[in-house]
């Protein structure tokens, strides 16, 4: 029975563009697991969209001199060309400045002040004089409580990861509009009741047996926080301007915090999804019931939002649309470790990193959808080095993966015209060789479905070698010369155990596949159609990317390619890269401090 598979995505802030680590960190991993269950028959909806507020986005423009929402804008739209240009098949890429954004993050809102899970507190926060007004966390820095870090934000140390309730929790906060001296004032806030939704199903919920499959540094980290550290109330608006209004009288000039409202994004994105599909109600085969599993892509930064405060918000929900059942809480939370570069953190304002829109012009997709897949951050931090990402590149996509299919395409074309060749009858090691194969899609799809995307990639890899095996010990290159009935069946077999090959990496190899797919001399699309389009609002129009997968025929099986079709000519998949390319793209980055 087909399953309702939701794919929800890390949002990125739109004040930056994205890097390798963003991109092996959620994006990556999500595209590969929407393909693998796209290929498998289940129902797939994979949503995110930019992260349109939250001060990252105005201090960005403060720096630029820009308004926040041209800053948003521009960087939403080169999100855009960068994930179509990695291919990656987002049904709904949005971002939260939407109409539709705004009314369910204010619903939703509503929903847990309906069911007492909000409350009012009178807090004091920073104010700056010179400013004339509260500032944002992110506004304030100052030394970090727990780690001495000097320039710790106010609302998390990025060198230990601790959050804070206040920004006047830190040593010395300062003013970073100006380095100015900051004053506490009361201000009144609503708070989330996080130890009310803990009694109320939280805690029942994290302790449940069905978390067996969860990352160990995700469950431990989510159980010590809710269990052994208890929750406390959460404030969930700001003194701010720039983000979703506060639907209540007297609070006309805050907004919800952007951690409150980015996550009910995954649950705003389905629903303009569906709007926009035509069935305003389709959302709810994602949302609710038995049949739908939810998995959500980020990073470890992220974990906290997604285990403990998401599904508190989704607790305290029950109702929302009128429905009596509660919305579906996390099946799993497959966060990644970080990714640096170069054996250091990467950093914008040092040009440490690659920086994928630039990346792409001198590079082609796939050889950096496997790099990325190869060294992916799973359970600990990885590095990114070009020369790892060169002798990748050339000794497993082209020499074994690539020169597998393309020799073998050359071998059919010279020896039988292009002709694929009648086997005959076929012995124990050609069918150990095909079984092999077939057994990969159980063994490659296990890896796929608990997000060990490194492992599935390393198998797949494993029986292309297996294949290169086989095809170097029956060698009809040298056959051909005393038997051609052998060479005939020899090449038949290999080109059966790369039309399986190809299925298993087409979910990390996308573009190569459907080159090879087509090789092969098969028709369709292997996966649908990525497209960047722009919706009508009410009141105005915005760009974001869907994916048609209406036309894909592809199947998480090997096909049979069938005796005396006619095959196109053969042409490589990959390029192999010279060894200048490291001294090259390192030459581009900032010094190397560490040197």
């Amino acid at each position: 029975m087909s399953e309702y598979i939701l794919v929800s995505v890390a949002w990125p802030y739109a004040n930056a563009d994205i890097h390798q680590g963003n991109v092996t960190g959620s994006y990556l991993p999500a595209d590969i697991f929407a393909r693998y269950h796209r290929l498998k028959g289940n129902h797939v909806l994979m949503v995110s969209g930019s992260d349109s507020h939250g001060t990252p986005v105005t201090v960005k423009a403060d720096e630029m001199g820009l308004e926040v929402s041209e800053v948003f804008e521009h960087y939403h739209d080169r999100f855009l060309e960068v994930f179509s240009g990695m291919g990656l098949t987002y049904d709904l890429f949005t971002h939260t400045d939407t109409e539709n954004h705004h009314k369910v993050s204010q619903d939703i809102f509503l929903k847990l002040k309906e069911n007492e899970y909000l409350y009012t507190k009178v807090t004091k926060q920073m104010y700056s004089p010179a400013a004339g007004k509260f500032l944002p966390d992110r506004y304030v820095e100052g030394t970090c409580p727990n780690c001495g870090f000097e320039r710790a934000r106010g609302d998390q140390c990025d060198n230990c990861n601790t959050l804070f309730e206040s920004a006047a929790e830190l040593i010395n906060p300062r003013s970073k509009l100006d380095d100015s001296d900051l004053e506490m004032r009361d201000t009144e806030h609503f708070f989330i009741d996080l130890p009310a939704l803990a009694q109320d199903g939280l805690e029942e919920w994290i302790k449940s047996e069905d978390k067996a499959h969860w990352r160990p540094h995700v469950l431990n980290f989510t159980k010590n926080w809710i269990l052994d550290e208890g929750l406390i109330g959460r404030a969930v608006t700001r003194d701010m301007d720039w983000g979703v209004k506060i639907p209540v009288e007297g609070f006309d000039t805050k907004v919800f915090y952007v951690w409150f409202e980015a996550v009910i994004g995954y649950l705003s994105a389905s629903i303009e999804w569906a709007k926009n599909s035509g069935d305003p109600d389709a959302w709810k085969k994602w949302w609710y019931g038995d049949n739908a599993r939810s998995f959500y892509f980020i990073g470890k930064d992220n974990i906290p939002f997604h285990t403990i405060f998401w599904p508190a918000q989704l607790l305290g929900t029950k109702g929302f649309d009128g429905s009596d059942e509660t919305l579906n809480l996390p099946y799993d939370v497959p966060a990644n470790q970080f990714m640096n570069m170069e054996g250091r953190k990467i950093s914008g304002s040092q040009n440490w990193g690659v920086w994928m829109i630039d990346a792409l012009e001198r590079h082609d997709p796939d050889p950096l959808r496997y790099y990325l897949t190869a060294v992916m951050p799973e359970t600990r931090d990885s590095d990114w080095t070009w020369a790892g990402y060169v002798t990748r590149n050339n000794k497993e996509l082209v020499a074994n993966w690539g020169n597998l299919a393309n020799r073998t395409l050359k071998m059919i074309g010279k020896y039988f015209d292009g002709v694929v060749p009648d086997p005959g009858q076929l012995d124990e090691r050609d069918t150990t060789l095909l079984n092999a194969i077939d057994e990969g899609f159980n063994t490659v799809g296990d890896f796929y479905d608990k997000a060990e995307f490194r492992n599935g990639l390393a198998e797949s890899m494993r029986l292309s070698s297996l294949v290169n095996q086989y095809l170097d010990e029956t060698a009809p290159w040298k056959s051909a010369k005393v038997d051609m009935a052998e060479t005939g069946k020899s090449l038949y077999v290999v080109l059966q155990a790369i039309s399986g090959l190809k299925t298993l990496f087409s979910p990390v190899l996308p573009f190569t596949a459907q080159s090879l797919h087509e090789l092969l001399g098969e028709e369709g699309q292997l996966f649908g159609e990525q497209k960047v389009v722009e919706y009508q609002e009410e009141t105005r129009s915005h760009k974001g990317m869907t994916y048609d997968g209406s036309a894909a025929i592809g199947t998480w099986a090997r096909s049979e390619i069938p005796a005396g079709r006619q095959l196109p000519p053969a042409k490589p998949l990959f390029k192999k890269l010279d060894e200048s390319v490291v001294e090259d793209e390192m030459s581009r980055l900032g010094p190397n401090d560490s040197a």
